[in-house]
C-alpha cells in the first residue's frame, strides 16, 4: 500500500516536471500570435476568401466573364446567380470581311452576352472551388479578404459586378 503510494507520488511528480519543461520551451519562443488590430497579418499564402470577378486586361471596368453560367451550375450551394443581355445578331458592316463582294451571303457576327449582375450569396458559401476551377476564361479568382465582418446577412450578399467596378475606381484615383 506504502508502495503504491509512493509509486502515485513519483509518477505525479515526474509528470508536473514534463509539463514545466514544455512550458518553459514554449515560453522562450518567439511570439507568433498577432494583436489585432495593433499589428496586421504580414503575409496569406494560400488563403482563400470569397471569389471576385478579375477583370478585362484592356478594360479594367468589364470582366472577363463570358456568362456561360458554368460557375453557377457546377457551385453545389447554389449561391452564385448571374444574369446576362441576351446576344443580338449583328450584321458584318464592313463588306470586305462579309463577303458581299464575292457575291456570297454576309455571315452575321456572332455577338456576346453582356454581363448585367453577378451576384454571390456568401452566406451559403462553401468554399469549395468549383466556380473557380471550371471557368472556362479564369474569370474568377480568390480574394484576400481576411478583414470581412458584417451585422446582416445582407451585407455578405455581393454583387461581385459593382464590387469589381469600385475596385476600378479606386485604382483609378
Amino acid at each position: 500500500m506504502i508502495v503504491k503510494k509512493f509509486n502515485d507520488t513519483i509518477m505525479g511528480l515526474w509528470s508536473l516536471l514534463v509539463g514545466l519543461k514544455v512550458t518553459a520551451v514554449n515560453f522562450t519562443r518567439p511570439q507568433i500570435t498577432v494583436h489585432y488590430p495593433r499589428q496586421t497579418v504580414p503575409s496569406l499564402e494560400g488563403y482563400r476568401g470569397h471569389i471576385e470577378l478579375v477583370p478585362q486586361d484592356e478594360d479594367p471596368l468589364k470582366p472577363k466573364c463570358i456568362a456561360c453560367n458554368t460557375c453557377a451550375r457546377m457551385c453545389p450551394s447554389s449561391c452564385i446567380s448571374l444574369t446576362a443581355s441576351k446576344p443580338k445578331k449583328k450584321a458584318a458592316e464592313d463588306k470586305e470581311c462579309s463577303g458581299e463582294e464575292s457575291g456570297e451571303k454576309p455571315k452575321p457576327k456572332k455577338a456576346k452576352p453582356e454581363l448585367e449582375s453577378f451576384v454571390l450569396d456568401y452566406n451559403y458559401c462553401s468554399l469549395c472551388g468549383q466556380c473557380v476551377q471550371n471557368c472556362p476564361v479564369d474569370a474568377l479568382r480568390y480574394t484576400s479578404d481576411v478583414y470581412l465582418a458584417g451585422f446582416t446577412r445582407q451585407e455578405f450578399v455581393f454583387d461581385l459586378l459593382a464590387r469589381l467596378q469600385d475596385q476600378a475606381a479606386q485604382k483609378e484615383q
